[in-house]
């Protein structure tokens, strides 16, 4: 998972006034990383924060990033590689990049989901401290993070400030993904640990915790990568979010990559880098 996409921002302005015949020059704000800030009172409730120099509460966009693991694993760090690679690529934006509760016997869904709002919410109220617009927000997550990052931008963006959404390889439809995996020993129990139940058990649950039944004409843009071999997550799930997207006029991006797995390196992954960067520059507004 740490060779999938995160990003970091490089944005320098300064400008000068003239008062009274004497130039005065501003010198931009700097820029500043904050590690393990605490967003909640869980030791897992913690983020790291990427603030570019220049930065203004006016314009500095935010994106959001959920790791993957499925949803009982994984890191915040799994993204650090990415996040050197893409420190060029994307400026004008503040990175926040998450760590959630992991689900187990007493962090099931929709816990994961509170973190995430919590984590939006937090810095919302930071926006002036940080000087970043918080109303304007993008999110990109890998796998189960996909997964959470769909749900929240289609079930949970009450107030619009989610604009956009990347979905790198997510589950979007857990019912589906429950009764028709190719290897359901393997996968049926990381949905039973991540809900607590079966689907014959709690049908309704598995509705609610799946992305795809919260598509509406009103839903953000979305990018959905997938690669055509993926055994873990089976593009199946990404096929159908895209039909499900476009029979509600919702814009959506699919890109394929074949012969490539549960995540890919090299120039896939470079591709990732390059269309994630425009998609969120183009929807985040």
């Amino acid at each position: 998972m740490n060779r999938i996409v995160a990003f970091v921002f490089l944005f320098t302005v300064a400008f000068s006034s003239c008062n009274k015949g004497i130039d005065v020059v501003t010198e931009s704000v700097p820029a500043l990383n904050i590690k393990d800030v605490a967003y909640g009172s869980d030791a897992a409730q913690k983020m790291d924060i990427y603030l570019p120099s220049g930065r203004a509460s006016s314009s500095t966009k935010v994106l959001v990033f959920i790791h993957g693991g499925s949803w009982s694993g994984g890191d915040k760090n799994d993204f650090g590689e990415a996040i050197t690679a893409i420190l060029p690529k994307l400026t004008n934006y503040a990175l926040v990049n998450i760590n959630y509760r992991l689900a187990n016997s007493t962090n099931r869904f929709p816990t994961q989901m509170t973190d995430i709002q919590s984590a939006l919410d937090f810095v919302k109220s930071k926006g002036t401290e940080y000087k970043v617009d918080a109303n304007k927000v993008g999110l990109i997550g890998a796998s189960a993070g996909a997964h959470l990052a769909l749900l929240q931008a289609y079930k949970f963006n009450t107030d619009g400030r989610i604009k956009a959404v990347v979905d790198i390889f997510g589950p979007t439809d857990l019912n589906d993904l429950y009764f028709n995996h190719p290897f359901p020993t393997a996968s049926q129990p990381v949905l039973v640990n991540f809900l607590g139940t079966t689907p014959t058990v709690n049908a309704a649950l598995y509705q609610q915790a799946s992305p795809i039944n919260f598509i509406t004409p009103q839903s953000v843009p979305t990018q959905i990568f997938h690669g055509n071999l993926d055994i873990v997550n089976p593009i199946g799930q990404s096929l159908a979010l895209k039909a499900k997207l476009q029979a509600s006029n919702v814009k959506v991006e699919m890109i394929t990559y074949i012969g490539e797995g549960h995540g890919w390196i090299g120039s896939n992954l470079l591709d990732t880098y390059n269309k994630a960067v425009t998609f969120i520059t183009q929807n985040v507004k």
